[in-house]
């Protein structure tokens, strides 16, 4: 009886043999640890570290070449006051509040439009040219579209076929900022395409036939099942345009122009503006800082708000 009772005890004492790692997966996480390497050292370099950097910036003042000297809050305490700074806040959320909307639902009425049709490869790679070419090029070829007076060849084709005088879009503060949406939709219009296209390609047409023959219409199929199915795209296309509308700058910076037009003027302009022209890095550090945190914030509510209108298939 002892016997028997002390054989488990032994087994419990008995040390655990560890099962050695294959030799080849030991491989593999050295050569993956070695392929992630640069990309780690390129995000620290260019990332982490200029952020470090800018958020001790934001607290001094230097103008890059004498001591620098801590003044706390300052920095931010003179741009939430300034009225130039404001106007370049409220015209970056204008650019957003129409570049993200209007986008998103031109880019999914094309992709509605493209889906299944034959050739829809040909149409894609047509749609998606502007996302390739330059900013620069794209900025010049439509400064020569929205030009103002005749010059241009939209209000000079106008004014000859209708003898109608257009504003001088890129000129006049109450029409810039529309012309700039148009612009900049035009130029993302491609990449939201095919990552509509994408999205589309993953609803199961059985799910779409079954709507189908239970008798719903194209709007019913819209909203009922093309829509939710559609939702975790829809959310990711509309994070993605929000951040990049705030960051956007070298497309507007050659279009108007921002030095002669205030209207243009946005966040990120400040920040080049007081950062490389004026020699203010501390000022310019808050800016940057100011925008990263209105993004984080717009970002936080698209993240919270996301529980209601996207649906997971899982």
């Amino acid at each position: 009886m002892s016997a028997v009772a002390e054989a488990p005890a032994r087994e419990r004492s008995r040390p655990v043999e560890r099962v050695r790692e294959p030799r080849w997966r030991r491989r593999d996480r050295w050569w993956g640890a070695v392929f992630l390497a640069p990309q780690l050292l390129g995000l620290l370099v260019f990332l982490v570290g200029p952020l470090g950097f800018a958020v001790v910036l934001s607290f001094m003042r230097w103008d890059g070449l004498g001591d620098a000297t801590w003044v706390g809050l300052e920095n931010f305490r003179t741009q939430l006051t300034d009225p130039y700074f404001g106007r370049a806040v409220w015209n970056t959320v204008k650019i957003g509040l129409i570049t993200v909307p209007g986008g998103l639902v031109l880019a999914l009425l094309l992709a509605l439009a493209l889906h299944g049709v034959r050739g829809r490869t040909a149409y894609r790679v047509i749609y998606f040219l502007p996302v390739v070419t330059s900013s620069v090029a794209v900025s010049v070829i439509w400064q020569m579209i929205l030009g103002g007076g005749t010059d241009g060849i939209l209000n000079g084709t106008v004014q000859e076929l209708f003898g109608v005088t257009l504003p001088s879009w890129l000129e006049d503060p109450t029409w810039v900022v529309p012309a700039i949406a148009v612009v900049t939709v035009w130029s993302s219009l491609g990449l939201n395409v095919v990552i509509f296209l994408a999205g589309l390609a993953t609803i199961p047409p059985s799910l779409l036939e079954a709507a189908r023959i239970d008798g719903a219409g194209p709007w019913q199929l819209l909203r009922s099942v093309i829509l939710p199915m559609l939702s975790p795209t829809v959310f990711f296309t509309l994070v993605v345009s929000v951040i990049s509308s705030f960051q956007a700058f070298d497309l507007i910076y050659v279009l108007v122009n921002p030095d002669h037009n205030e209207g243009a003027q946005t966040i990120v302009y400040k920040v080049y503006q007081q950062g490389f022209r004026e020699f203010q890095f501390g000022l310019s550090s808050a800016a940057a800082l100011i925008l990263l945190l209105l993004t984080l914030a717009v970002t936080a509510v698209q993240f919270k708000a996301q529980k209601r209108f996207v649906h997971y298939e899982s």
